[in-house]
């Protein structure tokens, strides 16, 4: 079918897809499980998780697949060095992280033979994360859903970022099918991430009013906000987030210390829960620039065939 084959240090998927890691608890064991026992790569987000909930997601994930299962943790977090750590303690096959840079992540990563692959948005830190070590990137555009660092699109962003450096080069944002996956890989990626459309799965752990606001979402939907963490992020429209474009102030009245840095405008950790549990007027819900392409919440299992099928067509459409 012209996948092409995917190496991160010495782990070989069968499938060059991974499944974003999206917090907070929207990718849980079941559903990194799931990915990666249909050959892709799983990803825990252990972003707002605490220690041994983290250390109990990666158990309880092997426990349900022998495939490659990572974690995606953001840099900005408090307890990024200790979810780290907790994580390689665990066995888990590899790190993933985003939202600002770590050096002392790449030593860890060595020193436990586990691959480190930051997520990146420009040509400078891609060549400076190979320079220290990574084992790949994640190269991802402003179609992405969360947090973005770039107003770039990927398919500008992979050519370029793909000739200055000689790791894979995993493509993010705005990636929902099959055709999407053609056409990104033909640009010169060697992998592709997907988060938006796996939320929209029977194994993601969001309440399902999460994920119908997802199917029933409509372009002008998708918004952009600024976020405490200090970076945009895309979200759709609800309450909550026309309550912020209205000016609103939602300052928290009691703080966790969550993040390294926070603008206490409102608490993002707080929003990210209350939509993962359903509370479609007062949480954040996060989502990539294209999800109102997605109509349907299938099982991962289904989510990959037609991802496969897809890609077949294209092909033999060239």
């Amino acid at each position: 079918m012209n996948l092409p084959e995917l190496r991160i240090g010495n782990l070989m998927p069968k499938l060059p897809i991974i499944q974003g890691g999206m917090a907070v608890r929207v990718s849980t064991a079941p559903l990194a499980a799931a990915v990666a026992e249909e050959g892709g790569i799983g990803l825990i987000a252990a972003t707002g998780m605490g220690i041994e909930e983290l250390r109990n997601e990666i158990r309880k994930a092997k426990e349900m697949t022998k495939g490659i299962v990572g974690i995606n943790v953001m840099f900005a977090a408090r307890e990024f060095a200790q979810l780290v750590k907790t994580a390689i303690a665990e066995g888990i096959d590899l790190i993933v992280s985003g939202a600002g840079f770590s050096r002392d992540m790449f030593s860890w990563g060595k020193e436990a033979n586990v691959p480190i692959v930051p997520i990146v948005s420009s040509v400078k830190l891609a060549m400076i994360s190979e320079k220290m070590g990574a084992a790949a990137v994640v190269v991802e555009g402003k179609e992405a859903g969360g947090h973005l660092g770039t107003t770039e699109s990927i398919k500008k962003l992979i050519p370029e970022i793909k000739e200055a450096v000689k790791i894979p080069v995993i493509a993010a944002g705005g990636i929902i099918n099959g055709f999407n996956i053609r056409e990104i890989i033909n640009l010169g990626a060697d992998a592709v991430q997907m988060g938006t459309r796996f939320v929209a799965s029977l194994e993601s752990n969001v309440a399902d009013a999460f994920k119908q606001l997802y199917v029933k979402a409509r372009p002008e939907d998708v918004v952009v906000l600024e976020s405490p963490v200090g970076l945009p992020g895309r979200g759709l429209l609800n309450k909550f987030t026309e309550r912020l474009f209205n000016g609103e102030t939602l300052t928290p009245q009691s703080c966790d210390g969550c993040l390294k840095k926070c603008s206490k405008r409102f608490c993002i950790l707080k929003a990210l829960v209350k939509a993962q549990q359903g509370d479609m007027e007062n949480g954040l819900v996060f989502s990539g620039e294209k999800v109102h392409e997605i109509k349907d919440i299938l099982p991962v299992k289904e989510i990959i065939r037609n991802l496969l099928n897809e890609f077949k067509m294209a092909g033999s459409e060239v």
